[in-house]
């Protein structure tokens, strides 16, 4: 009943519409699930577009170039993402002879891929019988069976994987699964849901009993943690002094300015002795990440003679080429903000 209910919904009435809804070609199912790890459909669709009008087949994303792809993920954040997609890229092209896996298990090796994204590939490009669990999912069935278990612990991802399977459309599946997630992101939301028009409401526990708030069951957020960054936009004539962030942190790979981290800052920490070259910008930017929340503030630095900041490690540049780097969301923000990028 579970099952006939939700297909008949997503037949008559389900109207989401998303450019890799529908296809079967396992490499643009997992391009676009990638992308929407952490990431609104509505932001991630301009990305998907261009990531394959780039590279339109898995071969050609295992040939890219990886500065050039990073500028075309930029935005998107959470780059550990772009990096295991251009490696498991190579590992099908080098080990899989540019075939993608077609077995949940070999998927689910390749680097990057969970157990979500392995069973969305498994059953939306072969139509193999596994159940996509997202929270969407997570949601609707916390509701309507009024399951006060949290998903994020061991065993009660246990219990919801189980469950999934128990209801899960053996001869519908990918629709199924489809149906699932349309339903969680359209009718069942987090805020507001649109329970009036779900094809469950005549069985669904949290709304027979006013709940619907009370699920799924909340899990404790660590605290957040804040980190203040100072940047030093360091000129020189037409040029600008950068680095490529090579530490393991945040933002690995991508480019910087000069930068210090502490929560107050005294110009003699600057490690450039003239004081009258230091204008900082007014505005403060900041940027939210799982478990903590960046402050950035920003410093233009005139130096007269390069050889002061020799030590740096940093690498000059025309103000003209800041495009061809792949820099953090906040300094993009900044860039722009202050007409770096507009040449």
């Amino acid at each position: 009943m579970f099952s006939k209910l939700l297909l008949r919904w997503h037949l008559h009435h389900n109207h989401r519409k998303m450019p890799w809804k529908g296809i079967k070609d396992p490499y643009k199912i997992w391009l676009s699930e990638i992308i929407l790890q952490q990431t609104r459909v509505e932001q991630g669709e301009k990305y998907y577009h261009a990531l394959l009008e780039k590279y339109p087949t898995i071969a050609d994303l295992a040939n890219a170039d990886e500065a050039t792809l990073y500028r075309l993920w930029q935005g998107l954040g959470y780059y550990n993402r772009c990096k295991n997609m251009l490696h498991t890229a190579q590992i099908i092209t080098q080990q899989h002879q540019g075939k993608f896996p077609d077995t949940y298990d070999a998927i689910r090796q390749l680097k990057g891929i969970g157990p979500y994204t392995a069973a969305a590939i498994a059953s939306f490009a072969f139509d193999l019988p596994y159940a996509v669990i997202d929270g969407n999912v997570v949601r609707i069935l916390s509701r309507y069976f009024g399951l006060n278990i949290d998903f994020n612990q061991g065993q009660g991802k246990k219990e919801f994987e189980a469950l999934a399977a128990s209801l899960l459309d053996q001869k519908n599946n990918a629709l199924f699964n489809q149906a699932m997630m349309d339903l969680g992101a359209t009718i069942c939301k987090p805020q507001n849901p649109l329970c009036e028009q779900c094809p469950f409401k005549k069985k669904c526990y949290a709304f027979l009993n006013q709940q619907i708030k009370d699920f799924p069951l909340k899990k404790i957020k660590p605290p957040l943690k804040h980190r203040y960054f100072h940047f030093m936009v360091i000129e020189y004539q037409d040029t600008l002094f950068i680095h490529q962030r090579k530490e393991k942190d945040i933002w690995h790979n991508l480019y910087s300015f000069y930068m210090l981290e502490t929560k107050e800052i005294q110009l003699e920490d600057f490690i450039l002795l003239n004081k009258k070259n230091i204008k900082p910008f007014t505005e403060t930017y900041t940027q939210q990440l799982t478990h903590q929340k960046i402050h950035g503030l920003f410093y233009k630095i005139k130096i007269e003679n390069p050889k002061i900041i020799k030590d740096l490690g940093l690498i000059s540049i025309q103000k003209t080429a800041l495009k061809n780097f792949a820099f953090p969301r906040m300094i993009i923000s900044f860039l722009e903000n202050n007409h770096y990028l507009s040449s």
